[in-house]
């Protein structure tokens, strides 16, 4: 579904970013920094291979999804630390990007950090034998976009690399111009005035005016003063907060009118660089099963507006504790089957552009056509059976009278 879009050339600003990897909110200084090496090697030792069906998959049935519904031709841009594309379940999926960060020269396709990663695998993990865990959306393609080295839980640190406003504004106008449909932002800025964020937030603006859905994680800083997260809080922005496999909120995950719907985010079942999976846990792993979604959406009803797939999540959410809407779960909880499958009312009501029929079954269907000939079979005896009995029924009436009124058979 690539879409031609302009870039957008604009200004330097220096602000504080804080980024949500895992449950660490941190916040760095983004000053113009010298140059950095490029990260060593990723070790591609043989990691652990988690093979159990990781517990989100367990609550969707996603093969209840209409065959061929799997987000092909739909591209996700991923803002993060990179993506690994020689991990097995990633192979093929990811295009060339780029890399923001100071110093870089890569084409997002490594990760040093493993966060970006995760997050792509998330949404577009292919399925392999062996592995339960596979991705929402596998037909997906994922557009890397390295913005972040930088790791939730080493406050105040500033050996890892980051992208500047500028150059994160930069990456936003990359993805519209390279033709996402969705981006995915699992990061955030914290504790940051709004004003020095302007250039940051007009390029969303813009994204969502070239049609983009915008997907951003509000953040794992609930306990830590829950300050507004941004983008997550800016309007049209698609702002996902975490659930535990129990249903409840994270304890992390921050609460606020900008928290659209939860989906899981606790021991999130990922892949790592090179090789094998790990767990994770936050609001970065619950917002692309919500991108992966809208990933689905936007394969099944291209029609659709970026607004009217946002408004499509919300509509099909399952319910969430208390039933209502509220600042810590927002409309309810991801169901990426009801997303694609539910029929809405009113004016959003859309018929699937793509919705095959499954693969037939030469021997299913001659087994229906026999049912069906021995029941059209069954219908015809039983019709001839109350023919047949309602006949007896009045030549033993009319018998006994015709011989008591001396009736004879014709020709007697």
């Amino acid at each position: 579904m690539h879409r031609s879009r302009p870039t957008v050339a604009f200004a330097a600003r220096t602000v504080t970013f804080s980024v949500v990897f895992g449950f660490g909110v941190v916040g760095i200084a983004t000053a113009p920094a010298a140059a950095a090496a490029p990260c060593p090697s990723v070790d591609r030792t043989v990691k652990d291979v988690i093979a159990a069906k990781p517990w989100p998959q367990q609550r969707w049935d996603l093969s209840a999804l209409p065959r061929g519904i799997d987000g092909s031709g739909v591209v996700v841009a991923v803002l993060d630390s990179g993506v690994d594309r020689e991990h097995p379940q990633l192979r093929g999926q990811v295009l060339a990007g780029r890399d923001m960060l100071p110093g870089g020269g890569t084409d997002g396709r490594q990760d040093c950090v493993g966060h970006g990663t995760g997050v792509a695998s998330v949404i577009a993990a292919k399925p392999v034998a062996g592995v339960e865990f596979r991705g929402i959306a596998p037909g997906v393609q994922i557009l890397p976009i390295r913005v972040s080295e930088q790791l939730g839980g080493q406050e105040n640190s500033t050996s890892a690399r980051q992208a500047d406003v500028k150059d994160m504004a930069t990456a936003v106008r990359y993805a519209v111009d390279k033709g996402a449909d969705v981006i995915n932002l699992s990061l955030s800025y914290g504790d940051t005035a709004p004003n020095k964020l302007n250039e940051f937030r007009d390029a969303i603006r813009d994204a969502i005016a070239h049609d983009v859905v915008v997907i951003a994680a509000v953040g794992n800083a609930k306990q830590k003063g829950n300050p507004t997260p941004y983008p997550a809080s800016w309007d049209n922005v698609f702002g996902v907060g975490a659930i535990d496999e129990a249903g409840q909120r994270l304890q992390a995950s921050q609460t606020g009118p900008y928290v659209d719907l939860v989906a899981p985010g606790d021991q999130v079942t990922v892949a790592r660089p090179g090789h094998g999976h790990g767990k994770e846990s936050g609001t970065s792993f619950a917002a692309p099963m919500v991108a992966a979604t809208a990933a689905l959406v936007r394969q099944a009803y291209p029609a659709l507006t970026e607004s009217q797939v946002r408004q499509r999540l919300q509509a099909t959410a399952d319910p969430a504790p208390g039933g209502r809407r509220s600042d810590d779960y927002g409309v309810g909880i991801l169901n990426p089957v009801r997303a694609v499958t539910d029929v809405l009312d009113g004016t959003a009501r859309v018929t699937p552009a793509v919705l095959a029929p499954r693969a037939a079954d030469p021997a299913a269907e001659a087994a229906a056509d026999r049912a069906a000939q021995q029941r059209s079979q069954a219908r015809w005896l039983a019709g001839v059976g109350v023919i047949l009995a309602g006949l007896v029924l009045a030549l033993a009436v009319a018998l006994p009278n015709g011989i008591r009124r001396r009736w004879r058979a014709a020709g007697s």
